[in-house]
């Protein structure tokens, strides 16, 4: 029912609690059918981050990379109840592909979060340009109101992830992905559904949320990234990949009759 042809959250091992190329992931990627992927490692209030100049320096990647079309992103961190990202100046023009997401850090900006500071929290970063995704927003410790967001989620063109890895690692999570998407239906806002993969084996290991979307009878239009041509309209629309890369978009134009 479902053909995911791309994996648009995942880790290389910039990230040091990550344990695969940039190669390694494109590598895997094609060699399970995908398009495309998105290398998004972690801003820098995560422990373990990529240097200063690594999101600058992403012009360095080609946009075609074996096969693959290779979006160079970012996983940024929410830090405060004002929806404030670790992201500087810098590289919000460098970056092409921003996931937003809260990480229990323990950051003291975090502190008490209540359903009504949440929801103002994601309505902020929903006016946010360049966010371009709303990353494991499941968390019941900051759950928000879905009905007065998600809606708004879709009205400034953030798809909403559907993580797989939260179905392993935030199991707590798991009731709450299920009222996103399933508001996320009600309302027809897309969504896409991620690995948020630390290891090359990990690319494309979209089963469980799969199997959630399929209970529900989740409409397979509205997963941005199961369909190529979904994708690049999106990318086309919405994002800054086209800006001064050779080629881009006679590569882009080869995707959307793939």
């Amino acid at each position: 029912m479902y053909n995911i042809i791309a994996d648009l959250h995942t880790h290389s091992l910039a990230s040091t609690h990550a344990y695969s190329t940039i190669r390694e992931m494109v590598d895997s990627a094609a060699e399970k059918g995908l398009k495309a992927i998105a290398i998004t490692d972690h801003a820098r209030t995560m422990p373990g981050a990529p240097g200063p100049w690594f999101f600058n320096s992403m012009h360095e990647l080609p946009l075609l990379y074996r096969g693959i079309l290779l979006i160079a992103g970012m996983e940024a961190n929410v830090i405060d109840l004002n929806g404030t990202l670790d992201i500087n100046e810098t590289e919000r023009r460098d970056v092409n592909w921003l996931v937003a997401s809260i990480h229990n850090l323990g950051l003291p900006g975090l502190e008490n979060p209540t359903v009504e500071k949440c929801t103002q929290l994601w309505l902020s970063i929903a006016h946010d340009p360049k966010v371009n995704v709303i990353g494991h927003s499941g968390s019941p410790e900051f759950r928000y109101d879905y009905e007065t967001v998600i809606p708004e989620f879709g009205r400034n063109h953030k798809l909403v992830e559907i993580n797989a890895h939260s179905f392993e690692v935030r199991k707590a999570n798991i009731p709450n992905c299920r009222e996103i998407a399933l508001c996320c239906k009600k309302h027809r806002v897309p969504i896409i559904v991620s690995s948020d993969a630390h290891f090359e084996t990990q690319v494309k290991d979209h089963t469980a949320a799969l199997e959630m979307l399929r209970e529900i009878a989740f409409p397979e239009e509205l997963i941005l990234n199961a369909n190529v041509n979904r994708l690049i309209e999106y990318l086309r629309a919405h994002t800054n990949i086209l800006e001064n890369r050779k080629d881009a978009d006679a590569i882009l134009r080869s995707f959307e009759n793939v």
